[in-house]
């Protein structure tokens, strides 16, 4: 087999010797098996089925999902996967672990949404069981929880003036200065943060704690509960916690698909995590994140122009794995780069050339394979 495969290889690159050389070398560009190279890792399988194409899409959407945090996404890009292709045990184990994963974020969710209602928190107590309800849909502990138990909370807004402080604050409406953490908390301030004359606050009313100046107290229907996923997903994108603030607005969204603020700080965080990525050399989630910008807001910023440089050095990259791989007489790996190669640019000439030269030879191989015919029947 080994005396069958060198003799192929070299003739395929000595017949392709006159090919133009660019920037993008060709199959042919790869030098001829050294003497004591490695034999192929594997014997050729032939063309990769439908199915299977079919599955590893699926995974791979699945891996990304699990990345980004959004995990109940990634589960069913599971579960799909194992439908086409039941036998796939690595898929399996990876399914069965994200379930444990899941399992274990809505027990840990819940517990802290009991928590913050024992003390009375019942703004931090509903981000906890809405949570809940993004990871598991069908939890009916977080929902009756939502239901019967969170119930709803009256505010007072105040706009800060120059000098003052959280425990000042706290103590003009609560009596009290400890109570500054409240404001903290309904706020979704960052620890040490400094308030600014102007910045509007939310003071919540506490259960057992009137108010000191209740002149200015309104009720819910007169003043709306900011969002807080759609505050926790702010904070997150300040500080440059994009996955953590796409994970926030992926849940705002899930819920209420239109909301303008959501939508408009989704491509916010979109278009920052691309460029981090992309800066990165995380080619492969820039342009994912990207082409998810780019279906969303097309003209946003320069998301076009970041989106084709992506395009460029992913498929550079593909194409030079694919001639790395062919080098190492790993046919079968490089006609899976150079097709990814021509997904992205499909009029990528050295690209194409190189895959059918190196699927002619893998056809080649393949019939030395077969046992000759016997002629005596």
């Amino acid at each position: 087999m080994r005396r069958a495969i060198r003799p192929a290889l070299l003739g395929l690159a000595l017949a392709l010797a006159a090919a133009p050389r660019g920037v993008g070398a060709e199959v042919n560009d790869a030098p001829p098996a050294r003497p004591g190279a490695p034999a192929l890792q594997s014997a050729p399988r032939g063309t990769i089925s439908a199915v299977a194409v079919l599955a590893a899409t699926h995974r791979q959407k699945a891996e990304g999902l699990e990345r980004q945090g959004f995990l109940r996404r990634a589960l069913d890009e599971w579960k799909i996967a194992l439908t086409i292709d039941p036998a796939d045990a690595a898929a399996r184990a990876r399914k069965a672990a994200l379930e444990a994963r899941i399992e274990g974020a809505v027990a840990e969710r819940l517990r802290q949404g009991r928590e913050a209602l024992g003390r009375g928190a019942h703004l931090e107590a509903r981000r906890h069981f809405l949570t809940v309800l993004v990871l598991d849909p069908a939890n009916r502990a977080a929902f009756e929880a939502l239901r019967s138990e969170v119930r709803e909370v009256r505010f007072v807004v105040h706009t800060v003036r120059g000098g003052e402080t959280l425990a000042g604050i706290a103590e003009r409406y609560y009596g009290d200065r400890i109570r500054a953490e409240v404001i903290v908390e309904a706020n979704q301030l960052a620890a040490g943060s400094r308030l600014v004359a102007g910045m509007v606050l939310k003071l919540p009313e506490i259960p057992g704690v009137p108010f000191v100046a209740p002149e200015v107290r309104l009720r819910p229907a007169e003043m709306p509960e900011a969002n807080p996923l759609l505050t926790e997903a702010r904070e997150a994108l300040d500080h440059g916690d994009y996955l953590v603030a796409l994970s926030d607005v992926e849940q705002l969204l899930g819920g209420s698909p239109q909301h303008p603020e959501g939508t408009d700080l989704k491509k916010a965080i979109l278009y920052g995590l691309g460029k981090a990525q992309l800066e990165q050399q995380k080619y492969t989630e820039s342009y994912q994140t990207l082409t998810q910008l780019a279906r969303l807001a097309p003209a946003y910023q320069d998301a076009t122009t970041l989106l084709r440089q992506v395009r460029e050095r992913l498929v550079q990259q593909h194409y030079s794995e694919g001639l790395r791989l062919y080098r190492e007489e790993k046919i079968e790996e490089a006609i899976a780069e150079w097709r990814a190669t021509l997904q992205l640019d499909p009029l990528h000439a050295n690209a194409r050339r190189s895959l059918e030269q190196a699927e002619r030879l893998l056809r080649g191989l393949e019939q030395r394979r077969r046992p000759p015919a016997n002629p005596g029947g």
